[in-house]
């Protein structure tokens, strides 16, 4: 479902502030595949994440998605493609606008806009018992403004709104850093409700150890634009921060201190 083939980019080349995000990164992702991305700061993370979406161009490399080679379309193209969560909850929603209006946006991405009626009446029900199947109560506010939710509703609402056309790829960027412990644990527990539910293709970039242990079918590690460890199957199954650590360390060649300086 995701193929980049020595995917590079190099940020500010030809001057003092030259960094290589990503080296020749090559990565394959199965249709229903839920991978979690950890690394620390500058691991090149977020580029991999930004380069699939097309929010910049790649310096060299191949990405597919769904056997589609999207490397030249930009990013408004490949919204047909993917869904994403970004982690600041006030992205992802159109704050003016009511809850039922934005599920209505997300519903006809991709799709040619007329002038007819906004939101029809199959299209409530249908978005009334989505919105129920949150279990926020969300569904009996459907018309008041998204700018009016919690951080944590309006996440469990951009998920839903991502995930409303079953894209090929599903983004998480991050996407519970900004909420309280509690809400970021129910958030997480959507996630992994909506993507096995919908049996989505999922990438999800966090820097907490544990969620990345916890939560999906595969685990990649990245360091210095690099994918330094890719663990799935039962060694996941099976691993702990501990090992996550010492791992980390034996790949990326740094001391058990830098690591969790690096991971934390």
């Amino acid at each position: 479902m995701l193929d980049l083939v020595r995917v590079e980019k190099t940020f500010n080349p030809g001057t003092i502030n030259q960094k290589q995000a990503l080296g020749g990164i090559s990565l394959h992702l199965e249709e229903g595949e839920f991978v979690t991305v950890i690394g620390g700061n500058g691991a090149g993370k977020s580029t991999m994440l930004n380069a699939i979406a097309g929010v910049w161009p790649i310096d060299s490399g191949v990405i597919s998605i769904g056997g589609v080679n999207v490397t030249g379309l930009p990013e408004h193209r490949r919204a047909a493609f993917i869904g994403r969560v970004f982690q600041d909850p006030m992205m992802g929603t159109a704050p003016s606008m009511e809850i039922e209006e934005n599920l209505a946006l997300a519903y006809r991405r991709g799709r040619r806009r007329g002038l007819r009626w906004g939101v029809t009446k199959p299209e409530r029900a249908r978005y009334h018992e989505a919105l129920a199947s949150l279990g926020l109560g969300l569904e009996d506010r459907m018309t008041t403004k998204v700018g009016l939710l919690s951080g944590g509703q309006r996440q469990a609402l951009t998920l839903l709104m991502a995930a409303l056309q079953k894209p090929k790829l599903l983004l998480l960027d991050e996407h519970t850093a900004a909420l309280d412990p509690a809400t970021a644990s129910k958030v997480l527990e959507l996630s992994d409700r909506i993507v096995a539910e919908n049996k989505l293709t999922t990438m999800m970039i966090t820097h907490n150890m544990s969620d990345a242990i916890r939560h999906g079918t595969r685990l990649i590690m990245m360091n210095g634009g690099r994918i330094v460890l890719d663990i799935s199957g039962k060694e996941k199954t099976r691993l702990t921060k501990a090992d996550l650590l010492q791992k980390f360390a034996e790949a990326a060649g740094v001391q058990e201190e830098t690591d969790r300086m690096l991971l934390s």
